[in-house]
């Protein structure tokens, strides 16, 4: 009988051990997983931003931000105030790179997702436009962890403040660029591109017709600890100088300060035809 009756019970005692392996198995993986919100919390970011409408009669600026498992995104788009639909068109720039990232999946080609979001956003802004004049300027950059991706197209830019020195990232897409060129061969002279006054003239932007790519970085710049990364529209660093920047990023605790900052001394200014002026700050931790 107890021979019979432990033989019985033999099953039973294997499904649990079964049960308890399982179990676990289960907590283990709990357990590794634990172990990946560390590395998660590093790609965070802290972002501050600032906006004036200057001496403008209308805010054409417009600005986003966004965090997924793929990394955080910061948008600038300057409308340009001399065209119509500046506004509309900052807007869906910014809109159609934002909705774009947030269906981003992690894993995806960065570049590919910045060609494609701006060549949406050119030819959305061209249907609603319908023969109108509009346009806009758009500076983006994504950040995962340590490696930075960015896009640019006009004359909104993309700086690295590090060590009290500010790395340029892109070059302004204006008549200035083309003229550079031409001093350098020869067929005109430093003098004549400098006082030529269609310098500032846009020669690529959303919203226009042949507008073909904007510029992406070849490679993904590698950011160091205490880097912070500065998005600017015109109205920011045709206001302040470097130095007056470099002062207020060295003596601010956070982004946002720094950028509110940045916007009070513009103000204060109380320059004539100050044009919108929008930044924002992104500070990795690394």
């Amino acid at each position: 009988m107890n021979q019979l009756a432990n033989g019985a019970w033999t099953p039973y005692y294997i499904m649990l051990a079964f049960a308890a392996g399982i179990l676990l198995l289960l907590l283990i993986r709990a357990k590794i997983r634990s172990f990946d919100f560390p590395a998660k919390a590093r790609s965070r970011v802290t972002i501050g931003n600032g906006q004036t409408i200057g001496a403008r009669s209308e805010q054409d600026d417009y600005f986003a931000s966004a965090e997924t498992p793929v990394g955080t995104i910061a948008v600038l788009a300057d409308g340009i105030s001399g065209l119509d639909h500046g506004r509309m068109s900052s807007m869906m720039a910014v809109s159609t790179f934002i909705k774009r990232f947030m269906a981003m999946e992690p894993g995806e080609d960065v570049p590919a997702f910045l060609t494609t979001a701006a060549k949406q956003a050119n030819r959305e802004i061209l249907r609603e436009l319908a023969g109108a004049r509009g346009g806009t300027t758009l500076v983006t950059a994504l950040i995962d962890g340590d490696l930075l991706y960015w896009g640019a197209v006009g004359d909104s830019v993309l700086v690295i403040y590090r060590d009290k020195s500010f790395l340029p990232v892109n070059r302004k897409h204006t008549l200035e660029l083309l003229l550079e060129k031409r001093v350098l061969s020869g067929e005109l002279t430093k003098e004549a591109a400098m006082e030529d006054p269609r310098r500032n003239q846009l020669v690529n932007y959303l919203g226009y017709e042949l507008f073909d790519n904007m510029d992406i970085g070849d490679a993904p710049f590698q950011l160091r600890r205490g880097d912070k990364v500065l998005l600017m529209s015109d109205g920011i660093y045709n206001a302040l100088s470097e130095i007056e920047m470099e002062d207020i990023l060295n003596d601010s605790a956070t982004p946002d300060e720094a950028a509110e900052q940045m916007i009070e001394r513009i103000e204060n200014k109380r320059i004539r035809h100050q044009d919108n002026a929008t930044i924002i700050i992104v500070e990795p931790s690394i």
